[in-house]
């Protein structure tokens, strides 16, 4: 069987998503990646990449629409690398994320487990409460906006659809202010220049708006301008910051923030805990669909207030400070101690007096509790995609909890510590996915396990 050749022209029937949303269709043996590809189009696809197991296609022309494609109405969508499934109607595309969930499980976990809630959003756009653009010169002229697919090419995007609407008329006025005084933007390449990034940040609950202008230096030339005119174009802004990024590295935000105006965070609320968050803070970018997840997660823990909590990966305390009330005792244990600090912060500002939270990793965490004696009746996980290590899992499950409520960003590897906690004596027993990122290709999950 000869290998698919780069130039090369097929007509595809695609039939599936990659777990990236690509559309795949099969041309002579071979899986063809295609970006844009909708489960049921028939295209004719350009090879741009051909291996030996697989190729990768753009598409020239649709022949025939998939009856789950929907018109784009964004008109970067595919330029720009925000959104993955723009095209698709939206119920097939949260459809598509519960089977994948559901999948992951059948063939890393080995075992049969449905999806008993898909939970959505009301609409699939302008959720997103935290835009971090890059700046750049392009072609002689100043964009701002987001990453084409795999590339540090910016894409110039004044509103994205993800974001609150507001957020357009910020940028506007911050590229205006580049222009008319010559402020220099950073080129990644030499290493020069003073822009980087403009990040803005929204509370939906308080309405407060944030701007952080990330720069390769320490003043802002002209900035009691710019703080004049931003404020004057949105009366929602509360804080106006600078963050000093120097470092040579694709790492956006610098360790250190300066305020030029106003407050040193903005105000939130999530499922009750009144939060502060300043540029540095970890928060969910969907705010509503994290209260959403969250009260899932309570309703796993079902918590009488008898019970001690332990919560592995806690970030800024929010999953357990959210069920404190709860709870007999609530630990939290997180390595960032940036986040360690807000979550203290939190739970004091809250009044919650039953938490302690502490710095570490999560494994060392788990291993000094059970050295203390600790016997945690419910346990909270929350890692990051790569899932939790092994020995976190050991030390958890030799504490003997009665449920473990995991929460997973990525399928693949819940699906994976799924059979490892299954070797270890605990069964999975309820599994829920909530649509966080809607149009790109990432679902939350939460499972509850129960000791056999």
């Amino acid at each position: 069987m000869a290998a698919l050749q780069k130039n090369q022209t097929l007509t595809l029937k695609i039939d599936s998503l990659t777990a990236e949303g690509s559309g795949v269709g099969r041309a002579d043996g071979f899986a063809v990646f295609v970006r844009g590809g909708v489960p049921g189009d028939t295209v004719e696809a350009h090879v741009i990449k051909a291996k030996a197991h697989y190729a990768v296609a753009k598409i020239t022309r649709i022949l025939e629409p998939s009856p789950h494609r929907t018109p784009n109405d964004c008109p970067l969508f595919p330029r720009c690398g925000g959104c993955a499934l723009r095209e698709l109607a939206y119920e097939f595309e949260a459809e598509q994320k519960r089977a994948r969930v559901a999948e992951a499980f059948r063939r890393l976990a080995k075992f049969e487990l449905p999806v008993s809630e898909m939970l959505v959003p009301e609409r699939p756009d302008r959720y997103r409460n935290k835009a971090q653009y890059p700046v750049a010169v392009q072609d002689g002229r100043i964009v701002i906006g987001f990453y084409a697919p795999r590339t540090h090419r910016v894409v110039d995007c004044t509103d994205c659809l993800l974001q609150p609407a507001e957020f357009a008329g910020i940028v506007r006025v911050f590229r205006a202010f580049l222009e008319e005084f010559g402020v220099s933007v950073y080129d990644p390449e030499t290493g020069r220049g003073l822009v980087r990034h403009l990040y803005l940040r929204k509370g939906f609950q308080s309405g407060e708006i944030l701007v952080c202008i990330v720069l390769n230096g320490e003043r802002l030339p002209h900035a009691d301008t710019l703080v004049d005119r931003l404020t004057t174009q949105n009366a929602r802004i509360a804080s106006i910051q600078l963050n000093h990024n120097t470092a040579r590295t694709n790492v956006i935000l610098g360790a250190r923030c300066t305020v030029l105006w106003g407050a040193a965070d903005i105000a939130d609320t999530l499922c009750g805990v009144q939060v502060r968050l300043s540029p540095l803070s970890f928060y969910q970018v969907n705010h509503d669909m994290a209260e959403r997840l969250y009260r899932k997660a309570a309703e796993f823990a079902a918590l009488t207030g008898r019970e001690t909590v332990l919560d592995l990966y806690c970030g800024a305390g929010l999953v357990g400070l959210s069920m404190a009330k709860g709870a007999k005792r609530l630990y939290g244990a997180e390595i960032v101690p940036e986040a360690v600090a807000d979550a203290r912060r939190c739970a004091t500002e809250n009044g919650v007096q039953n938490a302690e939270f502490f710095c570490g990793d999560a494994k060392d965490a788990a291993a000094h509790l059970l050295k203390n004696g600790a016997r945690p009746d419910v346990v909270l996980l929350d890692p990051p995609r790569k899932g939790c290590d092994e020995a976190v899992l050991a030390a958890v499950t030799e504490m003997g909890p009665a449920r473990i409520v995991y929460i997973s960003c990525d399928p693949a590897t819940l699906a994976r510590d799924a059979a490892r906690l299954l070797a270890l004596g605990y069964t999975p027993v309820r599994l829920a996915c909530a649509d966080l990122f809607p149009r790109t290709s990432h679902v939350e999950s939460v499972c509850l396990f129960v000791r056999c």
